[in-house]
């Protein structure tokens, strides 16, 4: 989809390494941040499923839009402004969320979210290719672990504030805190200057590259339906209070964490192909039990 970015200046080491991690759980913890939130925000604006669903759908409008203006400005400012600034816009949106009153706010709360996951999203990818190649080693399934270990905490986090009696703005309050915590501990160590290495910003996909496309947009579709509306299904027909009703994504994200950390061992163990037709079967499997299933534990 885009060029590769390769480093303008010395070679990234192991605090590279441990910034991009950083990166990855700071997306990962925003994100789920979000997910306790929508019972609130559904009952604060007085929305009906189909209103919500047309909602939700700005989250994933933002990022679309961001994700490719990301990695442009990536290539032309670096991986460090482009991360500080996909940050602070999350930092600044996150609240919105928590108070937004109306459609039309909440609607354009969630768009300028949406933009800031997804340049944060998109550009610490292009950091992890940096530094993975700059190693010699396989490092990316285990990056993407900590974005699954952030969605664990983000929304196992704010689940528990609110449990314990916090507002909605008070939990995010504190999720931004983290986030502005864990920014600046990784801001040093962020790649400060890239450069494009040539090619297309953008082809079109064709033969087996679309058909992979196809797997991966069933699968990001699967994985944001568990964010946007699985706190919804569970206090809407499993009777679960709204302030438990995140535990449903940090469930999800501790088995997707799982996945990914001994991801690479398993895919080196038993061949590739049985690994993707038994982890959708066993996906399938685990959309039917959640469905059909009549008590949330």
């Amino acid at each position: 989809m885009q060029a590769f970015i390769t480093p303008a200046v010395a070679v990234p080491g192991r605090q590279q390494q441990w910034s991009t991690r950083m990166a990855f759980f700071i997306a990962g913890f925003a994100l789920a941040a979000w997910a306790p939130l929508v019972p609130f925000a559904q009952a604060r604006v007085g929305l009906g499923d189909g209103s919500l669903g047309l909602l939700l759908l700005c989250l994933g409008c933002g990022s679309i839009v961001a994700m490719p203006l990301a990695g442009v400005l990536a290539g032309r400012f670096g991986c460090r402004s482009v991360l500080l600034m996909g940050s602070a816009l999350v930092c600044l949106t996150l609240p919105l969320l928590a108070v937004a009153s109306t459609f039309p706010l909440l609607a354009a709360t969630l768009f300028g979210f949406g933009a800031a996951i997804g340049t944060v999203d998109c550009v610490v990818n292009i950091q992890a290719v940096i530094v993975e190649r700059a190693s010699g080693k396989t490092m990316m399934s285990g990056f993407h672990g900590l974005f699954s270990v952030g969605g664990i905490v983000g929304a196992g986090g704010v689940s528990l504030l609110l449990t314990l009696g916090a507002s909605p703005l008070g939990a995010t309050l504190a999720a931004v805190a983290l986030v502005l915590l864990a920014i600046s501990w990784a801001a040093p160590h962020l790649l400060p200057d890239a450069v494009a290495a040539g090619g297309q910003l953008f082809v079109w996909p064709r033969g087996v590259v679309l058909f992979i496309g196809i797997l991966c947009f069933v699968v990001f579709l699967t994985e944001g339906a568990v964010l946007d509306w699985s706190a919804v299904f569970l206090t809407r027909l499993r009777a679960v209070e709204p302030s438990q009703a995140g535990l449903a994504y940090a469930a999800f994200a501790t088995a997707m964490t799982i996945g990914r950390l001994f991801g690479d061992r398993i895919v080196r163990r038993v061949d590739g192909r049985r690994v993707l037709v038994a982890g959708g079967l066993l996906a399938a499997l685990g959309l039917a039990l959640a469905t059909l299933h009549p008590a949330w534990q």
